[in-house]
């Protein structure tokens, strides 16, 4: 980037697209004249679809949930 000298500063914007193909930001704090880099993240439905909790209601039965696991493959043990 040759007109890049110097720390860029981030700020975040969100909108929604009221035209297609079209972008309204209001209140950016810039100036007429000032050198800008956008970069535009769409959201997706798809993660707030998904279920938070893939595997709830899998577990068939549980065998001593507060037992010790292989006990024999400790050093300590023998």
């Amino acid at each position: 980037m040759a007109w890049y000298d110097g720390l860029m500063q981030a700020h975040r914007i969100e909108t929604t697209v009221t035209t297609d193909g079209e972008l309204n930001l209001k209140n950016v704090p810039v100036h007429a004249g000032d050198a800008l880099e956008v970069i535009v993240l769409v959201k997706t439905s798809a993660a707030n679809t998904s279920d938070p909790y893939p595997l709830r209601g899998t577990v068939i039965r549980y065998d001593d949930p507060t037992g010790p696991v292989a006990p024999g493959d400790w050093d300590a043990a023998r």
